[in-house]
């Protein structure tokens, strides 16, 4: 058969990282046979490849030949400064939050028109959530992911509107329409909230964290069960939580305002 040249050739730079590429929460422990399929590459070459990438440490193997990703990889990518520094200023300011309230307490930033998460803590006796620390998450269905969204530039709100807007439950916002009207809420009041577009049990109170130059850097959320939960209860701790995260950013003392949640809201 002859072979096809009408695809430039990819680097080797290019197939290490598709390798990488294929596994995702959804499929966190593959073997050689899927890396090979998902990937396109004949089973040699990913052999060869995958095994230097065990060598290094970016890939761990079990003994039943399933592949997962390595510590050195997760060592390397906590060095990233946009999550170091963030999440070094972030986690007092969640422990406090999560001590005031014993529920999810997440923190994420947008990478192109995905929310990435990049630290939670998750309360025992919480709803349980799907996100988990390096997930993606599309922009409008998250409340971290419409705050992020909600001070983008306009091209990537724009692109955003533009694609079909995946739906995970009946409550998930499909509407271009819909989302923009979000969106200018999100900018007027300085929260968003996500009611039940993930999870029908879960509901998110998120507000931004904004860097030294008073961009929006990041995202921080509390969620809950929706039982009933009035989100007007928990804004101001969450808002108070991204002030203070703010002021670190900036070099500022970090004033502690108190973390209380509003029963009478």
């Amino acid at each position: 058969m002859k072979r096809d040249t009408s695809a430039p050739a990819r680097s080797v730079a290019e197939r290490v990282l598709s390798i990488l590429e294929v596994f995702n929460p959804e499929r966190p422990t593959l073997r050689l046979s899927d890396i090979s399929r998902h990937t396109g590459m004949p089973l040699t070459t990913t052999h060869r490849l995958v095994r230097e990438l065990v060598s290094w440490g970016a890939l761990e193997r079990d003994q039943r030949g399933g592949y997962w990703i390595g510590l050195r990889l997760w060592e390397v990518g906590a060095l990233a400064p946009r999550s170091l520094g963030l999440r070094e200023a972030a986690l007092p300011f969640m422990e406090d939050l999560y001590e005031a309230t014993h529920e999810n307490v997440q923190l994420a930033v947008r990478d192109g028109r995905d929310g990435v998460y990049v630290e939670r803590i998750t309360g025992w006796d919480a709803v349980t959530v799907r996100t988990k620390v390096g997930a993606r998450w599309p922009l409008h269905a998250t409340g971290v992911g419409l705050v992020l969204l909600a001070y983008a530039p306009h091209d990537v709100q724009e692109q955003v509107l533009a694609e079909p807007l995946v739906r995970f439950t009946d409550k998930t916002i499909t509407s271009a329409q819909q989302l923009r009207r979000v969106l200018t809420e999100v900018r007027r009041t300085g929260v968003a909230v996500s009611d039940g577009q993930i999870t029908l049990d879960a509901l998110s109170v998120a507000a931004p964290i904004r860097d030294p130059q008073g961009e929006v850097a990041a995202s921080i959320s509390l969620v809950v069960r929706t039982n009933g939960t009035d989100p007007l209860s928990l804004a101001a701790a969450v808002r108070a939580a991204a002030r203070g995260v703010s002021r670190v950013l900036r070099g500022s003392p970090a004033r502690p305002e108190p973390t209380t949640i509003d029963d009478t809201a």
